[in-house]
């Protein structure tokens, strides 16, 4: 009988209620009293020298409040980055100012110049469309390979030239490398294109600032996944605010995938125009806005090589990738090509060797950061991508030739200083083989083959690296913040819980999966357990959501204090009943004296707690709440295997996906039905991206799918039913709910399945066709058909 309750059980997600009925509270539903509007005036040229910003007409206008421009932030810090790279010569990365408005120079089309503040949103917009601008337009750097040459346009007047930082690693294994790729007995080479994303929430961004005079209290409310990181680094860096006099507020937000860890201008220039204006400023940005000041996801261009001996078996890996950063470093954006993407570059196989060589570079683009995955979908797709390519080349099956090179023992430690903890990469094709029936695929291509189609099918695996950690370890890296996270558990008086979690829930279904875990270790009813987010004056300092670390680490600390509040619990319950405290057992809500008849219900001993007249004060304290911080020492790594089976019209190039299958070993799996709802939506990203979307500039840097019109994002119709499977798990050794991260996973395996699905179908029809860029597109499919 499936589970109804607890760890297990697939209950539906209780924070849906409110979503559903209209009643939750985005950034956008709150309204502060007395709000004035901003309006951001940005860049319509991609790389220019303002040489003039005249506000006067505009300031004239009605319901004018202020007209903020760089100016105004001289002295002001700028946006920091997170996370220090060192380059493969011991050199820190190059890291250029990132003002709040533009200073000098703008570089990219949609970098904010002024900001006009207004009693109403029109009137600010009315204002900002009178601000005469004198920009003289400057040749962009838009290309990475030319950005590079001699020449190029510069990005940053201050710097030599556009590489932001040139990456080895493992930097000692390359001469190695570089010899056993010579001497193998087969080389594959790929060269490939993973292209830039928009990641396009529901929600777009919103930030209101607002200032009490009376304490010098800031706040700022904002879409953010991870409100103490915005209040640390806005604070401490970008404005000067001491901690305890800024409060960050995250209430309800509507998807991120990422976008919105990072800290932006906006969110800072709403907190520093309310107290300049001593008055409420509130920015909600437009879907266009989204597309020109968001920060985007991807855009890797890769050569890889891949090495075997005469006898299949991988022998080396060599990557070379150029990487955009865009205009400015994004707040982690340094960390997504290297620590996030070079070191899964073993995937699931066995591979001795490995060298990867990263080359990040400015651009005059919107800057780019994590995005779903984050460096793993990169990573696996360029791999995944090689080892079908190598299949093919050699004659041999693409499933058999993954299987003979798997890791089957555990733990492992790879040649890009990671170690797998646990894995069963065997079980998982197993079970993918038997529920996406590959043994039936011949019959049904044959009856594509009927219809005048061309049918593949594409297999794939998966690693991925979630949760960093240790805080220790990432600091040497080059990481400028801990990757801890923390929980209070607060019991009241009658039993009920309150746990304030440094995790954000936009979309994990928090509010419903913690709460699961604590009934489940005290015996208690879910609906007795309230889950507290987003508010820094609320939770303990925490890291935030994202690279599916909620439930692994803040659920971990979760772990630990209700292991505290148990621990505190059963010393109250022994001396209500007059016991030992190692004989009391705790179960189904209930406290009892091991081998008697003797019990005191939760609610008594949480009674008790706060009404303390059955126990001594010297020994146990009143109150009953705890707090703790958990700091993983290793990442957890998932991984599973995909199946894809398309169906490709010869006469026009389009591809339709007719099966989807995907198995995937999350450890152990505390919400079945959400976990499932995850890997739906990471696959229908992962499709999107290999079929539909593409971020496209022209050599001037004007962003050329800049709407929904240009910019094609996956529909109903686009997407298959899914047959998922997470039965094949193999707990996470080191933290303890044995969990490990399951938000990405779909995101990170299905673009290689798609595209080798693809390939697949067109050499069945006889093209002799080895890669197609993503997304593949109608037309360069069709291309690659006819020459």
């Amino acid at each position: 009988m499936p589970k109804d309750h607890g760890i297990g059980a697939s209950q539906k997600r209780r924070e849906d209620v409110r979503f559903l009925t209209g009643a939750g509270q985005y950034t956008d539903d709150i309204n502060v009293h007395g709000q004035a509007y901003v309006c951001f005036l940005r860049s319509d040229v991609a790389h220019g020298r303002i040489n003039k910003v005249d506000t006067a007409e505009a300031e004239a206008m009605p319901g004018v409040v202020r007209i903020f421009t760089g100016a105004d932030f001289e002295g002001v810090g700028g946006l920091p980055c997170g996370w220090q790279v060192t380059d493969r010569f011991g050199q820190p990365m190059k890291e250029p100012a990132h003002p709040v408005l533009a200073r000098g120079k703008v570089r990219h089309v949609g970098d904010p110049i002024a900001a006009v503040v207004a009693d109403s949103l029109e009137e600010a917009r009315n204002a900002a469309e009178a601000i005469v601008l004198d920009i003289e337009e400057l040749p962009a750097a838009v290309n990475m390979k030319a950005a590079l040459e001699a020449g190029a346009p510069r990005v940053h007047d201050d710097l030599s030239d556009n590489l932001c930082y040139d990456w080895g690693f493992v930097e000692d294994n390359r001469d190695a490398v570089d010899a056993a790729i010579k001497a193998a007995a087969h080389v594959t080479t790929l060269e490939l294109v993973n292209q830039r994303l928009v990641a396009n929430p529901m929600e777009p961004r919103v930030a209101v600032g607002d200032f009490n005079r009376a304490t010098g209290d800031s706040t700022l409310y904002t879409t953010s996944q991870n409100p103490h990181v915005i209040r640390l680094l806005m604070g401490a860096f970008v404005l000067g605010i001491p901690e305890h006099k800024l409060r960050v507020v995250a209430p309800d937000v509507g998807g991120g995938f990422g976008s919105k860890i990072f800290h932006y201008a906006e969110e800072a220039f709403c907190t520093f125009a309310a107290k300049a204006i001593n008055r409420p400023v509130k920015w909600t940005s437009s879907r266009a806005e989204a597309f020109l000041s968001d920060a985007q996801g991807r855009d890797h261009v890769t050569k890889i090589e891949l090495a075997l001996d005469k006898d299949n078996n991988f022998t080396a890996i060599r990557t070379s990738t150029l990487a955009n950063m865009g205009a400015y470093l994004s707040t982690f954006a340094s960390s997504v090509p290297t620590w996030l993407h070079g070191t899964l570059m073993a995937g699931n196989y066995k591979t001795p060797l490995i060298y990867v060589n990263v080359k990040a570079v400015f651009t005059n683009t919107v800057p780019v950061d994590a995005y779903r995955g984050a460096g793993r979908p990169e990573a696996t797709f360029q791999l995944e991508r090689v080892i079908d390519k190598a299949a093919r080349e050699l004659g041999v099956d693409p499933i058999a030739l993954r299987r003979q090179n798997f890791i089957t023992q555990f733990p492992y430690a790879t040649p890009v200083a990671v170690e797998y903890d646990t894995g069963n990469y065997v079980a998982t094709m197993d079970r993918l083989e038997e529920i996406a029936d590959l043994s039936g695929f011949a019959a049904r291509r044959k009856a594509s083959e009927a219809k005048g189609m061309l049918r593949g099918l594409g297999v794939n695996c998966y690693i991925e690296a979630c949760g960093i950690a240790p805080s220790n370890l990432v600091g040497q890296l080059g990481a400028r913040a801990g990757l801890y996270d923390a929980a209070t558990v607060r019991v009241n008086a009658t039993g009920s819980i309150s746990v304030m979690v440094g995790a954000h829930s936009h979309g994990q279904g928090h509010e419903t999966v913690f709460p699961q875990v604590i009934a489940e270790m005290l015996g208690i009813d879910e609906s007795m357990v309230e889950i507290v987010h987003g508010d820094s004056s609320k939770i303990p300092f925490g890291m935030g959501t994202y690279g599916s670390r909620s439930l692994a680490v803040c659920g971990s600390a979760m772990v630990r204090a209700t292991e505290k509040i148990i621990n505190k619990s059963k010393k109250i319950a022994a001396h209500m009943m007059e016991a030992a405290e190692a004989d009391i057992e705790l179960k189904d809500g209930k406290f009892s004296v091991a081998g008697t008849d003797k019990s005191v219900a939760w609610g008594d001993v949480t009674l008790a707690a706060y009404v303390p007249h059955n126990y001594p004060l010297e020994d146990i304290e009143p109150g009953l709440e705890e707090t703790a911080f958990y700091d993983p020492s290793n990442f957890t790594y998932p991984s599973g295997a995909y199946a894809c089976e398309v169906e490709v019209d010869p006469g026009t190039g389009k591809v339709t996906i007719e099966k989807f299958a995907a198995v995937d070993d999350f450890g152990n799996v505390v919400n079945p039905m959400i976990v499932e709802g995850q890997v739906h939506g990471g696959i229908g990203q992962g499709i999107g991206q290999a079929l539909l979307e593409n971020c496209v500039y022209d050599e001037n840097g004007q962003l050329l799918s800049a709407s929904f019109m240009d910019y094609a994002m996956p529909r109903a119709s686009d997407v298959p039913f899914y047959q998922v499977d997470h039965s094949c798990a193999t707990p996470c050794t080191h933290n303890p709910l044995g969990v490990k991260g399951c938000g990405e996973a779909g995101a990170i395996g299905s673009p290689p399945s798609v595209v080798n699905a693809v390939i697949d179908a067109l050499q069945s029809g006889g093209h002799n066709v080895t890669h197609i860029d993503m997304p593949v597109s109608p037309h360069r499919v069709w291309q690659a058909m006819n020459g």
